[in-house]
């Protein structure tokens, strides 16, 4: 059994004449056949050879008016004679082709796809709503003619199914040690999604531009519980930032003491100390404190 697949359709240029000559020429004929018709007419010497022969000049004249067509800047045209392509124009201005060829334009400048907000899991489980943004262009125009059924349409379909598959393989936030989440490598995200866009879309002829996500958040679901997660990661980190310090600062107090002799403290009374000063430095409270005004050890 054959399964040989369909190669991949390649644009190629052609060359079409211009536009402006023909038109020239066009005109010319018809202003010919108008002065013939004008000239014989009132004598009489319309015989029917000559007539055949103007209207077949006329009819082909007509349909030789069929081969023009415009393009702008950024803007191609495929050609297909009876079903095999034939080139691509991409010479803005007035051309001239084949009248049996069938014309097909296409856009060639940048276009944005804003994608609509997908609800999807992340590498964790976690039910999240992402959304992004895509530039693309036709890069390939008998790619995107013959090798999809409908370029755009396809785009807008591959482009959901990357967005989704990107949140399937990194996680939303608090990923592994040195690990590449959502939130925290949006550079990275969006290369990578622009990669996987440009692996998916080549086979239409698109060429993305650039892709960046629009909308990361938390599923309404799980928002709330989250927001308390992130809350509670927020006052550990700084809780442990506070003890950090506070330690630092009771070794430097003791190390002050000890090294200019101001007074020598037993073990007990360093961890007495120590821990007022902790209690000090850590309390989120207003400290008051209370002055000994009897010896040390009363």
């Amino acid at each position: 059994m054959n399964t040989d697949k369909n190669a991949a359709n390649q644009e190629r240029t052609v060359a079409v004449q211009n536009g402006w000559a023909m038109l020239a020429a066009v005109i010319g004929v018809y202003l010919m056949l108008a002065g013939t018709f004008f000239n014989l007419a009132p004598r009489g010497a319309m015989e029917v050879p000559v007539v055949l022969l103007a209207v077949l000049v006329f009819i082909a004249n007509c349909v030789a008016t069929g081969g023009f067509f415009t393009l702008q800047p950024n803007q191609g045209c495929v050609l297909v004679l009876f079903g095999a392509y034939q080139g691509t124009v991409r010479q803005d201005g007035l051309h001239w082709t084949n009248p049996f060829n069938r014309k097909f334009k296409i856009s060639l400048r940048a276009r944005n796809f804003n994608g609509e907000k997908l609800k999807v899991n992340d590498k964790s489980g976690n039910p999240i709503e992402i959304a992004a943004v895509v530039v693309w262009r036709v890069a390939d125009t008998a790619q995107a003619c013959f090798d999809v059924e409908d370029y755009e349409h396809y785009v807008r379909i591959q482009s959901e199914s990357a967005v989704r598959h990107l949140a399937s393989i990194y996680a939303y936030d608090h990923g592994e040690k040195n690990e590449l989440t959502l939130r925290s490598g949006q550079d990275e995200i969006a290369r990578a999604l622009r990669a996987e866009l440009q692996e998916r879309l080549g086979k239409a002829g698109v060429a993305v531009d650039e892709a960046r996500l629009t909308h990361l958040a938390y599923a309404p679901e799980i928002a709330g519980v989250m927001l308390r997660r992130q809350q509670a990661e927020a006052v550990i980190a700084a809780r442990q930032m506070i003890v950090h310090g506070a330690v630092s600062m009771v070794q430097m107090a003791l190390q002050e003491l000890a090294e200019k002799q101001i007074i020598h403290l037993d073990e007990e009374r360093k961890a007495s100390m120590v821990s007022n000063l902790l209690v000090v430095l850590c309390s989120e409270s207003e400290v008051h404190p209370v002055v000994n005004t009897g010896t040390l050890y009363n």
